[in-house]
Formats: structure tokens, C-alpha cells, sequence
């Protein structure tokens, strides 16, 4: 089981509609701003010939905001890709703020190690690479501080597990959120994309039930289409 981020949603992806893709981009210039260093990461993984999945601009400032919100000073990313999530997230963090992110692929590795240190962030970020699963346990056998954010945007197969780990790695009070929640529609029709939607359902109805989250989903239309996010609160 592969521990990276799809490349493509498959034959059922929808065709964003024009004018959503025209209304985020007129928030994304009149109200979010997203400065050069983002603008860089974003043209960074074009150019390496990754998949353009990275969150969109409004979606990387609301994770910014709920970084500054909620007081987060130590931050856990799961699936870095280019960094353009970690470097909005590193840059709602205070003096001394932390963040660890893993990435499965070496390369896609090294263009945010690059990214973040041309974001001026290389003292606040650490990338680590290898599945994201064993980077999790080793977090945990290492005795690190608890994590006031997580942030999950990786493979989908895992994303239980990865809720799991967010619960015993975070505190009470430690916010979580998740990606791709909604992935066009899948949560109605599993048979949509048989490798991702089980672990979307799965990390929803374990959401649902988790004696220790309290949590809530939004969805969302934009230049990636129909989706959503879960958020959540480790009671």
C-alpha cells in the first residue's frame, strides 16, 4: 500500500465549472495573497513533473489561520509533496514554532526542503522521508512533545490510521484536520474509485465514532473540483 498521494482521481473526476475556478482565483488575488515564495513552490512542482494536488491558495491560508487560531506552536504534516501547505503553515507559527512533515518520495523531498528554505522557514520545518507510518512511530518511540495541529493530505488507504496517530501524537485539544473528505462524491458511491474511497468513508465514520474527536466536514468546489475537509478536535 503506497503512502503518497495519488496522481489523478480517475475516469469519475469532475470537470470543475468555470465559474468556480473564476471565483477562486478573484479570492485567491483580492483576499488571500499568497507571496512569492508560495508562488515558487507551486511552479517548483510543475516543473519536476508533479501532480498538481497541492491545496489550493485559500485553502493553504485557512490552514495558516487555524494554525494562528488555535495557538499551535508544534505542527505535524502528513504528505509534503512540494511544500506549499507546510511553508502557509510554518508562516502562521511563532518564534519557536515547529513543524514536521513527511514525505514518502526522496525527491519530492528535497523540492521542499528547497521551497521552505527559500520561504526564509528552514529553522521552523523538518522533513522527514520514508511512509509516513513509520515516520509516526518513530515519532512516538523518539518521546516527541505533543503536536498541536495535524494536518493529513496523503494516501487515503491510510487515513485511519493516520487519524490514529493524530489522537495519540496530538492532546486534548489538539486540532486535526483532513483533506479530500468528500472527493467528488465517492462517499455515495464507493464503487466511484475502489482504491480511495474505502479509506475516505472508513476515516469519516471513524471520525464519527471516535470517543476521543469531535468533528465536523465542509465541502468545497474550486480549480480541484468537488471536495472537502474534515476538521477536528482531540477531546
Amino acid at each position: 500500500m503506497s503512502e503518497h498521494k495519488p496522481s489523478a482521481r480517475g475516469p469519475f473526476e469532475h470537470k470543475p465549472q468555470a465559474g468556480w475556478v473564476a471565483v477562486e482565483d478573484f479570492l485567491t488575488e483580492t483576499v488571500v495573497h499568497p507571496d512569492a515564495a508560495l508562488q515558487r513552490a507551486v511552479q517548483s512542482a510543475t516543473d519536476a513533473g508533479m501532480p498538481p494536488i497541492e491545496v489550493t491558495p485559500n485553502a493553504g491560508k485557512l490552514l495558516k489561520l487555524l494554525v494562528q487560531v488555535s495557538g499551535a506552536r508544534r505542527v505535524l504534516e502528513i504528505g509534503t509533496l512540494a511544500g506549499f501547505s507546510a511553508i502557509w503553515m510554518a508562516q502562521g507559527l511563532p518564534d519557536g514554532g515547529r513543524l514536521v512533515t513527511c514525505e514518502y518520495l526522496t525527491k519530492h523531498a528535497e523540492i521542499a526542503r528547497a521551497n521552505v528554505a527559500a520561504a526564509g522557514l528552514a529553522d521552523k520545518v523538518e522533513v522527514r522521508v520514508g511512509p509516513a507510518l513509520d515516520t509516526l512511530a518513530a515519532l512516538h518511540a523518539e518521546g516527541q512533545e505533543p503536536f498541536d495541529f495535524v494536518f493529513i493530505d496523503a494516501d487515503k488507504e491510510n487515513n485511519s490510521n493516520y487519524l490514529d496517530w493524530a489522537v495519540r501524537l496530538g492532546r486534548p485539544g489538539t486540532t486535526v484536520v483532513l483533506d479530500n473528505a468528500v472527493w467528488e462524491g465517492v462517499v455515495l458511491d464507493p464503487a466511484m474509485d475502489q482504491v480511495n474511497a474505502p479509506g475516505i468513508i472508513g476515516a469519516l465514520e471513524l471520525l464519527g465514532k471516535h470517543p476521543q474527536l469531535d468533528a465536523t466536514v465542509i465541502q468545497t468546489v474550486g480549480s480541484k473540483g468537488w471536495d472537502g475537509f474534515a476538521l477536528a478536535r482531540v477531546r
